[in-house]
């Protein structure tokens, strides 16, 4: 049994010891920028609900308000995601603070996380945000990592699963390219992305995902308003496996058949090694005479969308 003890101690420690190797190596050749701080920070007390708002919180972090239900897409509001030691989080430090203080979230019906990695599930910011009147929707074999908090109900979605919970807001889990492995042993953890429905209105958030050909059924269900598409963390080439490049994220939201795009997963992290506004210029590029159909390009920005007109705002 002695020998036992020694041989797990020594696989854990080889398990965190290939954690810290990830995340050194992720930081070693990464671009570095400097820290500042956002476009603008979001005020969601001032938003209708007679109408959709989103705004940009920052990397894959949205605020979704449907018709006054308030949906917050992966939030991650720490300086840092990574390994928690206790005292000290370990791990990618931000290089854009969030474009929304804790203190003015407001109420929150409903999260929907895509994937156990952490700079899409971050524990600490779940922590502070989670309360009972919050619903959470979560990916296949990840809702045990809330179990000790507070929130009102968590369901896993996986497959085309849908569900429908209140106020009439339809979720549909959509399959995507991606990986969610939390630590190396996490070979359960799922991935996905959602579709989100209410009055009439859709939005398709995809969390993360490599280039899949696979999106045009969600064109066969009905006209998407909004679709997230992830930008960043293409480079080097081998990153192209789990993440798509700019020019694939466009084709992706072409297969969609959404009307607009809005771009998530850049320029908030340094994960990968492309500069950090390249993933924005090849996107324009790549939309070409279609670049309009590229909505909220600043931390801190949001838009309206109002009888299925769209207003592009700067919120001041």
């Amino acid at each position: 049994m002695e020998i036992i003890g020694w041989i797990l101690l020594v696989i854990v420690g080889l398990c965190l010891l290939s954690v810290v190797l990830f995340l050194f190596m992720r930081w070693r050749y990464s671009a570095k920028v400097s820290f500042k701080k956002p476009f603008q920070y979001l005020e969601p007390s001032t938003w209708s609900s007679d109408r959709v708002t989103v705004g940009w919180i920052g990397h894959s972090t949205v605020l979704i308000n449907l018709y006054g239900y308030r949906i917050l897409t992966d939030p991650v509001f720490g300086h840092k995601v990574g390994v928690s030691l206790g005292f000290y989080q370990m791990g990618l430090a931000r290089h854009i603070a969030p474009a929304l203080r804790l203190e003015d979230i407001g109420p929150v019906d409903l999260i929907l996380l895509s994937h156990g990695h952490m700079d899409h599930f971050d524990m600490p910011t779940l922590k502070r945000i989670a309360n009972k009147n919050t619903k959470v929707i979560t990916a296949s074999g990840t809702s045990g990592l809330l179990k000790r908090l507070p929130f009102t109900e968590v369901r896993e979605l996986s497959g085309k699963e849908t569900l429908t919970i209140d106020e009439n807001v339809t979720i549909q889990a959509v399959p995507v390219k991606h990986w969610g492995n939390r630590f190396p042993w996490n070979h359960s953890y799922g991935f996905t992305g959602y579709l989100i429905e209410r009055n009439n209105t859709r939005i398709f958030f995809p969390g993360d995902t490599a280039y899949t050909p696979d999106f045009s059924w969600l064109a066969e269900k009905g006209e998407i308003d909004l679709a997230f598409m992830p930008i960043g963390a293409y480079s080097p080439d081998a990153f192209q496996r789990h993440h798509c490049t700019p020019e694939q994220a466009w084709q992706m939201f072409l297969d969609t058949g959404a009307k607009l795009l809005i771009p998530i997963h850049w320029n908030t992290f340094v994960l990968s090694q492309e500069p950090v506004e390249e993933p924005l210029q090849r996107l324009l590029k790549a939309a070409g005479e279609e670049k309009d159909r590229i909505v909220l390009t600043e931390h801190g920005q949001i838009f309206t969308l109002e009888s299925k007109d769209v207003v592009v705002s700067s919120q001041k």
